[in-house]
């Protein structure tokens, strides 16, 4: 019998693909789930009316789905952690449209994983060759893929795109037996901040638990997203997410989720949410209706660490930046993402700019290295 030759075809919604055949391909990244994204596309999150016009290429090979990449058509650059907006600007200045664009990513979530899901190297190359010729097609200006791992980052970057780097700070577990035997890796002036930060959190009688699976209600939700709004208008921005969202990931995949809810008088104040997947856990949002000093610390950082002590869970990413972290155990890891533009003198300008700020931030995260606040100098990783 004669093999049919692979097809790749390109689906505006997530919600056409057979939940198990999409989540076979993501594997155990809760953030490529299908019910992850579809989540975000059906709550009205990330679809065409909010800048996210959804373009999954599926790459079908006698029938059977055997490759898949996300991929949005956008009309601006928010949610991406990446920033272009200096490019998208340049494009503006010459009288050239940089919108719309495509992009490769998990929206809102600048957290490394999979991005072209597939089992061998040639499936992947041909989704990206696809997608490539989709950005040719559909007169984007470019196309990026964001925060890849560092083996997908080769491959893309060997189909062409040219590759940017970044810092984010991560935690790892060595073996703590309990938090004061991660507080005693660290030189003296870092354990006793941490220990300090602590107590001031305590003797202002808050106290914390932590909420998972079937365990997290709906008046949870409905108080996370309260501190979660809070957030964003203390910083006078619009929120991306709403409380659907948050109740479809309660519903859908329970078994990811960390709720850490902050208590003072017997009444939640504060609250973050964490997502995992047993070996990775990634702070993601917080928020407090009430100021404490150290609160936002004990909430997003110290809970979650003891956490992964308790549930022997290897890292735990604290999010985008913040060199603060580094004096609370998270080290820089280099992150990446990759980028081809339909533009030739735009292109060679962006790749002169990439290049030079590759240097810059090989010497940041070597002047990062010197701020260890272990005892110990530990690797950094990702370099």
């Amino acid at each position: 019998m004669k093999t049919a030759a692979p097809v790749v075809e390109v689906r505006d919604s997530i919600a056409a693909i057979p939940p198990r055949d999409w989540n076979r391909l993501a594997g155990d990244d809760p953030f490529l789930r299908h019910e992850f994204l579809n989540a975000l596309h059906e709550t009205g999150c990330a679809n065409a009316d909010t800048g996210w016009a959804p373009c999954y290429l599926l790459l079908r090979e006698n029938g059977a789905c055997a490759g898949a990449m996300p991929l949005y058509l956008k009309t601006h650059s928010y949610g991406e952690y990446v920033f272009d907006w200096a490019w998208a600007d340049a494009y503006h200045r010459h009288g050239l449209n940089y919108y719309p664009k495509l992009l490769s990513a998990v929206p809102f979530t600048p957290v490394s994983g999979q991005r072209v899901l597939a089992a061998t190297g040639e499936r992947r190359r041909l989704l990206m060759v696809a997608a490539l010729e989709l950005a040719r097609e559909s007169r984007a200006s470019s196309l990026h893929c964001l925060y890849p791992t560092a083996g997908q980052a080769a491959e893309i970057h060997a189909c062409g795109l040219m590759l940017r780097h970044g810092v984010q700070f991560h935690w790892r577990n060595h073996g703590y037996a309990d938090f004061d035997g991660f507080l005693a890796t660290l030189n003296r002036d870092k354990r006793k901040k941490i220990r300090q930060e602590r107590r001031r959190v305590r003797d202002a009688g808050i106290s914390f638990e932590w909420f998972t699976g079937s365990a997290i209600t709906d008046a949870s939700w409905v108080f996370f997203n309260r501190c979660y709004r809070e957030t964003y208008r203390q910083h006078r921005s619009t929120p991306y997410l709403n409380l659907d969202f948050f109740r479809a990931l309660g519903r859908t995949m329970p078994e990811n989720i960390l709720l850490i809810v902050a208590r003072r008088e017997q009444r939640p104040i504060a609250a973050s949410l964490n997502i995992h997947n047993g070996q990775r856990l990634c702070g993601r949002y917080w928020g407090a209706i009430e100021y404490h000093p150290a609160l936002h610390f004990e909430t997003c950082y110290y809970q979650a660490i003891e956490f992964c002590i308790a549930r022997g869970i290897a890292t735990f990413e604290g999010g985008a930046q913040g060199e603060h972290k580094i004096a609370r155990g998270l080290l820089p890891v280099e992150t990446c993402s990759a980028h081809w533009l339909a533009h030739p003198q735009f292109s060679a300008a962006i790749e002169d700019f990439l290049a030079r700020e590759t240097r810059g931030i090989s010497t940041y995260l070597d002047e990062l290295d010197e701020r260890t606040p272990f005892k110990q100098r530990r690797a950094t990783a990702g370099r």
